[in-house]
């Protein structure tokens, strides 16, 4: 049954990938999460087994769906670490950007969000599956759960703002996109010309919004200076770079010349920014793995830069599904976000709308507003309450100078999420092996001894 849900789950929502490389790199990944998913729904399975046996029914009532709930939680956080970084797309707590539960995930994070949801369907579920006459007071545990997810955000402390430019060029930045080597930079430059002359503090583009490495390529360089000097603004740039031997995804703060800040990509895209195992997978998709020439090396610098004094916290792409880097960011002093991504492989999907959701959740889980661009779109500026305040369709170029709001503060998420990534699976454990144990005492007791099992069977005269 695991099985089948997680199929049906995730070959549909992650459908985008087949724009990608094909079908195969889609079954391949939909598969895998559905294997996952399917060996996640186990100890779900046992755990509605096992509890069964608890002999009180208000304990188990109580006890069971809190058990389920942290099952669920912590196989969404294996999906998210394991294998190769993990790929935590489509959690529960992820999908509530427009929803009615989306404020709690300031106080509880993604995943407390994912946790309170399950362990409200699970209290809801089980009164529903009583035998009748079901009283409504035994709906009171899900009563007090609904009420924590209907909980106001936690408030952040205004800071003032910062006018922000941010451009969404366009160009012919996809993969297998047909291009001349500076045509991307060409179109982010074009434009850019639209915000020239008008105030900014801040110039934003894309991820892969310049081809070359201007850290050593001159004339990219002279290219950027030049921008820097009409904007009279830094430039938050993205572009792949080379620092010996290594090559990384990397967002720099361009500014007269040099680019001094500098953050490199936590978790590179496995298969699409480099392939682990390579002798491996050659041997069974040699050319679909031969078209990943670059290995792009995972960051371990902070994703932080500062503007005239402003932190701006940062996440390349896909990162912004890892939760380490968000609350990285914020506990740096991220005062906002600006999440650099390209979506070009995927136009014409749902993968860049997915991905804005998860924007629009982090700026809710921090208390930050939220800057998302993206090369072709969908790019947006989300407020702190995860309100849109300016946006630009896809697959067109725009530019725009937005006034966005900085907040300072640690939301409970921030503090307590990396508690709950820890604890979560650590208590599911324990709890469902307490369970185990007690399901095999009960079965020792009830089980009878050769000598009653003897006495059972003795014939009634010789009983007598």
């Amino acid at each position: 049954m695991g099985l089948a849900y997680g199929a049906a789950f995730y070959f549909t929502h992650l459908m985008w990938v087949v724009q990608f490389l094909g079908p195969i790199p889609w079954i391949a990944l939909a598969g895998v999460e559905s294997l996952l998913f399917a060996l996640g729904a186990i100890p779900i399975a046992l755990a509605y087994r096992w509890g069964a046996l608890l002999e009180r029914r208000a304990t188990r009532r109580l006890l069971l769906p809190v058990l389920i709930a942290t099952l669920w939680a912590a196989r969404e956080l294996l999906l998210g670490t394991w294998p190769y970084s993990g790929f935590p797309w489509g959690r529960i707590g992820m999908s509530q950007a427009g929803g009615p539960f989306a404020e709690a995930a300031s106080w509880v994070g993604v995943t407390g969000l994912t946790l309170l949801i399950v362990w409200l369907c699970a209290c809801v579920v089980d009164w529903a599956t009583r035998p009748a006459p079901r009283k409504l007071a035994g709906l009171l545990p899900a009563a007090v759960i609904l009420a924590l997810l209907l909980v106001p955000a936690f408030p952040t402390t205004e800071a003032g703002s910062l006018r922000v430019g941010w451009v969404q060029g366009d160009g012919p930045a996809g993969y297998f996109d047909t291009r001349s080597p500076g045509d991307v930079l060409a179109a982010q430059r074009q434009a850019s010309d639209a915000l020239l002359g008008e105030p900014m503090d801040l110039l934003v583009w894309p991820e892969g919004g310049v081809d070359s490495d201007p850290l050593n390529t001159p004339a990219t360089a002279r290219t950027l200076d030049e921008l820097v000097a009409g904007a009279e603004a830094p430039l938050l740039m993205n572009a792949a770079t080379a620092r010996g031997e290594d090559t990384y995804n990397t967002s720099m703060l361009w500014e007269a010349g040099s680019a001094e800040q500098m953050h490199d990509k936590v978790n590179p895209v496995p298969f699409g920014e480099y392939v682990p195992h390579r002798w491996f997978y050659e041997r069974i998709v040699p050319d679909l793995v031969g078209l990943i020439q670059r290995e792009y090396t995972p960051g371990t610098n902070p994703p932080l830069v500062s503007v005239d004094g402003v932190q701006v916290g940062l996440a390349i792409c896909f990162d912004v599904i890892y939760d380490s880097v968000i609350w990285d960011g914020a506990r740096g002093g991220a005062q906002f976000y600006a999440f650099q991504t390209n979506n070009a492989d995927f136009r014409g999907t749902d993968e860049n709308l997915q991905q804005l959701e998860f924007a629009r959740m982090r700026a809710i889980e921090t208390g930050r507003a939220v800057v998302n661009v993206s090369t072709v779109g969908t790019s947006q500026v989300i407020a702190p309450d995860g309100a849109v305040i300016a946006a630009a369709a896809a697959d067109e170029p725009a530019a725009a100078v937005t006034s966005v709001p900085l907040r300072t503060g640690l939301t409970p998420a921030v503090l307590v999420g990396p508690a709950l990534t820890l604890l979560i699976p650590i208590a599911g454990l324990g709890e469902l092996l307490t369970l185990g144990l007690l399901q095999r005492r009960w079965n020792r007791l009830s089980t009878p001894t050769p000598i009653e099992a003897a006495d059972a069977t003795e014939s009634p005269l010789k009983a007598s």
